[in-house]
């Protein structure tokens, strides 16, 4: 499989936001959002066997991995990465981009789905396969990056449409309107998480720890 890059850092997003974690980010991506901040996965990385990957996160101090991208689905070999990593006993989350099917992944305590739902200022909001919302459960979170008004109320229509059963979160692109978001939210009355990205809070836009 082609990666990215591997890194040590603290998750900087969703549920388990602050934890040391084991990035592993493939390369490549089916989107192009307008505002994306790792145009880098497009292309760069290098081929690694599954067995020099997990060599790579062994040296690492934690139980804790995060598969990222780009869209780390794109590459039929994450599902054995992932299959493999679970039977090492890893805490896994992965980050999907929402416009794959999700059927074929598993079903475990140890394994978080982190799925993006685009709203319409990534440009990519008609990408999305919707049907994948059915698929998430209690375990997972789904991920709303939020730029404008225009973002939000289609966020809050997706969530009224769908009652996702998983845990919600939004964020603001960038940082960019994380009080008027919180406003919103609190006007609302919405059952989300409200989070920043803490890595960019941390170490503004530097690529990786």
């Amino acid at each position: 499989m082609k990666i990215n890059e591997i890194f040590y850092s603290l998750q900087g997003e969703g549920l388990t936001m602050g934890i040391p974690t084991a990035f592993i980010r493939l390369t490549g991506c089916n989107l192009r959002c307008e505002w994306c901040d790792t145009l880098f996965a497009y292309d760069e990385g290098k081929e690694m066997s599954i067995e020099e990957v997990i060599a790579a996160i062994g040296e690492m101090e934690t139980n804790q991995i995060c598969i990222t991208g780009g869209e780390p689905l794109a590459q039929a070999e994450a599902l054995d990465l992932i299959e493999e990593l679970l039977e090492m006993n890893y805490l896994i989350v992965l980050e999907t981009n929402g416009s794959l099917n999700l059927e074929l992944l598993p079903c475990s305590d140890n394994f978080m789905i982190s799925m993006d739902i685009k709203c319409p200022s990534s440009g990519m909001a008609e990408n999305m396969v919707l049907d994948n919302l059915e698929l998430l459960g209690p375990n997972d979170q789904l991920k709303f990056i939020i730029s404008d008004d225009i973002d939000y109320q289609y966020a809050k229509s997706i969530m009224a449409s769908y009652e996702p059963a998983c845990n919600i979160v939004m964020t603001p692109v960038g940082g960019s309107c994380l009080k008027t978001l919180a406003e919103w939210v609190l006007r609302d009355g919405l059952a989300v998480r409200v989070l920043p990205q803490l890595h960019k809070l941390i170490w503004g836009n530097e690529r990786c720890r």
